[in-house]
């Protein structure tokens, strides 16, 4: 019997020394498997990794592709300037559009950088790309042949869309013209391509989807079946959405009217001038002022440029011009309001009357329009063509309707609005007045004159009416020497005549509806400036997004601004 125990087979491992069991069955054939399964793997990326190198080693086109290295250098396949032009792809039909360049055997040669706005395949053979830029878009082939390989139509057909890359190609007449690009009787047959700048497989956004127009309020929020790119995701992905063609081309019309502005100004002898943004007090009193730290104390973004261009104009600078940043603390969250905008700002002497101001910013305003609908029309018919609206209707020249405030007054009773003599314009009241001006005159543009002085910032003259019935009772009463211009019933720009006597507007700065310290810091030099003599002076101040927004038909001037700035966006 002993025997026999001492040949009986243990049916497990014999217990560890320190009186654990060691691995089950299941668990010894477990770690088998994953070891044969990791051996299989790896046989497996050998496998493919061989195949790989004895591909590319019989890839005919290997040095004809890829991604540049990150210094940029130029690829060493890619013919020289002397060889192949470079073009852009602007230009391409203009280039091209001497029949004779194009009978070159084969089509000729140019190399251009691009963008990738889709690429697909159509075959193991065949790839088709569409290259975009500066507007202008064009269709490209990727074919197998013997001098090109099926792994380089692969690379080309898989490049993620919005990759920047260089490529050099034959330009071709297509068999039929390519509807789905701006450059339709063309197409570049692609010989060599290269990927400068990668994009993501997956990005937040494509540039298809900033190409519609944003959600109106009580609209639809599709379009054919695919969500509406929402306002906030477009401004938090700012660089893909201004990709898009249209925001190319509202930004071209932008610059448009900065030039113009200029370009009327200069011509009438105007000067540019560059004034402080960093102010030592809120000089134009209010709380709509941002305060910034500065060193030990503290400084305040300015308003606008107004009492500088006054200074200067009492400094002999005679007519003054500025482009800049405007600055206001407002809590507006509304489609028309920022909190930095870019401001056009001008101040002149006159020789008898306001109005010859006035006159002047008329003559600008229609100069810039003009400009808009002549230099400008392809990029505004393209805008227009999303965001529709009517065309902009404009007088004749020295036909701008201008109207005195107690006129508009009139004509919104009479429409059934409720409002008193002196009352300040609500928007509503604004769009309604715009709508009647245009019913009555014809014009998306017009003027409102005389406003009422309680309503009208401290330095603002009143008329000659006004102080001939002056009461120290109401020193505010009546009206006074300013205005506003108006785009399709919203203003776009707010201007006067300002006080030129120093005693006169120490007396106005106190007695003002919101009265403010002559002697307090950032207006004693102010005033001081007037007591040692100065002109008649007028001028106005216009907001370049508005400008925009309303020529276009925007429904929010977030639109016209690059990265725009509100109560609640600080970035990008």
């Amino acid at each position: 019997m002993a025997e026999q125990a001492e040949r009986v087979i243990p049916l497990t491992e014999p217990p560890a020394e320190d009186g654990e069991k060691g691995p089950s069955k299941s668990a010894l054939k477990k770690a088998a498997k994953e070891k044969e399964k990791a051996e299989k793997a790896a046989k497996r990326q050998a496998a493919e990794e061989a195949q790989k190198k004895e591909s590319e080693s019989n890839d005919i086109s290997k040095n004809d592709y890829g991604e540049l290295p990150m210094d940029g250098a130029w690829p060493s396949a890619f013919p020289s300037k002397d060889e192949v032009p470079r073009v852009l792809l602007t230009d391409l039909e203009e280039y091209f559009g001497d029949a004779s360049k194009m009978d070159v055997e084969g089509g000729p040669h140019i190399v251009f950088r691009a963008s990738v706005e889709n690429a697909r395949s159509q075959s193991a053979k065949l790839a088709f790309l569409v290259f975009s830029r500066g507007g202008a878009s064009i269709q490209a082939v990727v074919a197998a042949s013997d001098d090109l390989s099926r792994q380089m139509v692969k690379f080309c057909s898989s490049v993620p869309a919005e990759s920047y890359v260089l490529v050099h190609g034959l330009v071709k007449k297509p068999m039929e013209p390519v509807k789905s690009t701006t450059i339709q009787n063309l197409e570049v047959h692609v010989k060599k391509l290269f990927v400068e700048g990668k994009a993501e497989a997956q990005l937040p956004m494509q540039v298809a989807d900033a190409e519609r127009p944003i959600p109106i309020e009580g609209e639809e929020e599709t379009v054919d079946g695919r969500p509406i790119v929402q306002l906030n995701t477009r401004l938090n992905n700012r660089v893909i959405d201004l990709r898009a063609k249209h925001n190319q081309a509202i930004f071209a019309i932008k610059d448009g009217v900065v030039a113009l502005f200029e370009e009327f100004l200069r011509s009438k002898k105007f000067r540019g001038i560059q004034t402080p943004r960093l102010l030592g007090s809120a000089s134009e009193g209010g709380a709509n002022v941002f305060k910034v730290e500065y060193f030990a104390t503290q400084a305040f973004l300015a308003q606008s440029p107004q009492l500088y261009k006054q200074m200067l104009v009492a400094a002999r600078f005679e007519r003054v011009f500025e482009v800049g940043p405007v600055f206001r603390a407002e809590n507006s969250n509304t489609a028309r309001h920022l909190t930095e905008f870019t401001g056009l700002d001008m101040e002149m002497e006159f020789e008898e009357d306001y109005h010859e101001v006035v006159s002047l910013l008329e003559e600008l305003m229609l100069f810039i329009f003009a400009g808009l609908k002549d230099r400008y029309k392809r990029e505004t018919d393209l805008v227009r063509s999303i965001y529709h609206v009517d065309e902009f209707k404009l007088p004749a020249k020295g036909a701008v309707p201008r109207l005195p405030f107690s006129e508009g007054i009139k004509m919104l009773r009479n429409a059934g609005e409720e409002i008193n003599d002196f009352d300040d314009l609500s928007t509503p009241q604004e769009k309604r007045l715009g709508a009647l001006v245009l019913e009555r005159y014809g014009s998306d543009f017009y003027v409102l004159d005389e406003f009422p002085l309680a309503i009208r910032p401290f330095y603002t003259m009143p008329t000659a009416a006004t102080q001939a019935k002056y009461n120290p009772e109401k020193p505010n009463e009546g009206y006074s020497n300013s205005y506003d211009f108006f785009m399709r019933g919203q203003e776009i720009m707010s201007g006067a005549q300002r006080i030129h006597n120093a005693a006169f507007l120490v007396k106005r700065m106190k007695e003002h509806e919101t009265p403010v310290d002559p002697q307090g810091e950032g207006l004693k030099d102010y005033v001081n400036a007037f007591k040692a003599g100065a002109p008649k002076h007028a001028g106005g101040g216009i907001g370049l997004e508005r400008i925009v927004m309303l020529w276009l038909g925007l429904p929010n001037v977030r639109l016209a601004s690059l990265f725009p700035r509100d109560p609640s966006r600080l970035s990008p």
